[in-house]
């Protein structure tokens, strides 16, 4: 039987390796959840669907404020919305404050649409992760905190 210093690969020597090996790991697994997500309902890209996540999670909001959540051009935003209103996953209405600013939400059908992805995408990796030793369950648990606290700390 291997020992765990025989099946693990070497530490990284450096920080820049270390975010190397992170970030290709990182890209690898997202692209993999998206091929996973497959076709679940009207065709929709990853930016729509991103896009669509971030209205469910911060929405009712702007366009510019979308613009903004994805670090998108507000024009960029603008023909984001549209496509998903023209696939009836996000409805725009006028803010009751100021009728010249359009406030868009997610549908019930956008939201149908974001729990089939997210169910598909979740269920691969449970699959996956399943075919791990507990302690490497716990060590990815660990990880995944330490993902989430680098992602909520302000960009320097």
């Amino acid at each position: 039987m291997a020992t765990d210093e025989q099946t693990r690969p070497p530490a990284p020597t450096s920080d820049p390796e270390l975010a190397t090996r992170l970030r290709l790991a990182v890209t690898r697994m997202a692209r993999r959840l998206r091929q996973e997500a497959g076709v679940v309902g009207p065709e929709i890209s990853p930016t729509l669907t991103a896009a669509l996540a971030t209205i469910d999670r911060c929405g009712p909001l702007t366009p510019s404020a979308l613009a903004d959540a994805e670090r998108i051009q507000r024009p960029t935003a603008t023909r984001i919305v549209a496509k998903l209103e023209e696939r009836e996953l996000v409805s725009r209405s006028a803010d009751p404050d100021d009728g010249r600013v359009a406030r868009v939400e997610i549908t019930r059908a956008g939201r149908v649409l974001l729990k089939r992805i997210r169910s598909r995408k979740s269920e691969y990796l449970a699959k996956r992760l399943r075919r791990l030793t507990p302690e490497e369950q716990a060590t990815l648990a660990e990880a995944a905190e330490l993902l989430e606290r680098l992602l909520e700390e302000p960009a320097p």
